[in-house]
């Protein structure tokens, strides 16, 4: 496990699923953290008590990162909390699912506000302060999605692939200044939204993948883990995608 005591990590979307476990992870490694949520105030308290345990300090609060002031306004708290933020994951996301032609421009702003918008107001928040002090890592969340397409998921994939080039663009502008920019890119993995589909949904699923299984939030984590340690310092602008088999590229 790297080792990322003395680190400060702000998750968004962190009170359950791959959030969560990414926290567990930092935590585990040595890092205090700072993560948002939306309407899980039990979740929220349980990932907290869960860092607690682990000897790190913790700051969370609850709001829509679609609202990039009210985001920017908890990045602030964070820092002023814990510390400077040297670690960021910007990890929150939803999906509203349709076919094209029924889908009003309204979702595809909403869902573009959620992952895309809250991804960069994130960094924005964080990166000068990284800039200056020539270090930090910032881990988007795109999806294999981004890659392959799906079918009534037009909005998703859509902001998946605006983050995915976002990483890669900024990645040229910070690796200069000591900041690493890359981007973890989840296959089909075993969370509350998946287990909503249904087990009908998860046999095809598993048995498509060559892993014969989901994806387990903790599987995720570790790569978050690879990117934010001293063993991510190489990559730049990189696309990590656990995914089971699904997409390879």
């Amino acid at each position: 496990m790297p080792d990322l005591a003395g680190e400060v990590a702000i998750v968004t979307g962190g009170s359950r699923g791959i959030g969560a476990a990414i926290l567990r992870a930092f935590a585990a490694a040595g890092a205090d953290v700072a993560f948002c949520h939306l309407d899980d105030p039990d979740g929220a308290a349980e990932t907290a008590a869960a860092v607690a345990a682990l000897g790190r300090r913790v700051h969370h609060a609850g709001f829509d990162v679609a609202d990039t002031a009210r985001l920017r306004g908890f990045i602030d708290d964070a820092q002023a909390t814990l510390g400077p933020c040297s670690i960021l994951v910007a990890n929150a996301g939803m999906n509203i699912r349709g076919p094209f032609e029924t889908l009003p421009e309204e979702t595809f702003r909403r869902v573009m506000d959620v992952h895309f918008m809250h991804t960069v107001a994130a960094a924005q928040a964080v990166y000068p302060g990284m800039k200056a002090r020539g270090r930090g890592r910032i881990i988007t969340l795109s999806s294999q999605l981004a890659f392959k397409g799906a079918p009534l998921l037009t909005p998703y994939t859509s902001a998946k692939g605006a983050i995915l080039s976002f990483t890669r663009s900024l990645s040229l502008e910070a690796a200069p200044h000591g900041v690493r920019v890359n981007s973890i890119a989840p296959g089909p993995v075993d969370t509350a939204l998946t287990q909503s589909r249904g087990p009908e949904w998860r046999a095809a699923i598993e048995a498509a993948l060559p892993a014969g299984r989901l994806g387990r939030p903790e599987d995720i984590a570790a790569t978050a883990l690879l990117l934010a340690g001293p063993g991510g310092d190489f990559y730049v602008g990189a696309c990590l995608s656990p995914n089971g088999g699904d997409v390879m590229h």
